[in-house]
């Protein structure tokens, strides 16, 4: 396992394939855990290892994302800060910050009357549908997000929670590519 000092002078545990297929059950749990904080999710992905490729593992990735339920997916966002909660995502989700934060590092350049707008419309968006508005962030600027939220605050819960799930599976593969970068 390669540890690498990223931009914020984090460390960022990297593994290739071979070191993934090889870990005990419990570390793999572990690991699989930080790209997504879904246990079903988790138990469903140990039955692929070992796996040949990235291509392989993503793909699986996937599928056994869409084999959970509503209930598994409304756990896994709850694994995830609000985006540009900078505090909630260093006590709540330390094992997992440095991935959130380059996520959502665009997200801290912003204005304060656009994370102001950000705050609210998460608090909208969460009294609404009953969990935090989910986006992969990755690429994306303040506005960006805060224009989305805005565009799926109007959504109903059912096609907001498919959206939020969509968001979550690009998500998860994203981490699964950074672990194995």
């Amino acid at each position: 396992m390669k540890h690498i000092v990223n931009r914020k002078s984090e460390i960022v545990n990297e593994m290739t394939l071979h070191e993934l297929n090889i870990l005990s059950k419990e570390e793999l749990k572990q690991t699989l855990f930080k790209c997504c904080g879904s246990d079903n999710w988790v138990e469903k992905m140990l039955t692929i290892f070992p796996v040949d490729d990235l291509v392989e593992l993503l793909e699986d990735a996937d599928e056994k994302w869409w084999q959970c339920s509503e209930e598994d997916w409304l756990q896994a966002f709850t694994h995830h800060p609000k985006i540009g909660d900078i505090e909630s995502l260093q006590k709540k989700f330390a094992s997992t910050a440095q991935w959130a934060a380059g996520e959502q590092s665009v997200a801290a350049l912003a204005s304060y009357e656009v994370l102001e707008k950000l705050a609210k419309g998460n608090d909208d968006y969460e009294k609404k549908f009953g969990f935090i508005f989910i986006v992969c962030a990755t690429g994306k600027s303040a506005e960006e997000m805060l224009q989305l939220l805005n565009a799926r605050l109007p959504n109903s819960r059912k096609d907001e929670i498919q959206n939020a799930a969509d968001e979550q599976s690009k998500i998860t593969k994203l981490r699964i590519e950074k672990l194995l970068a």
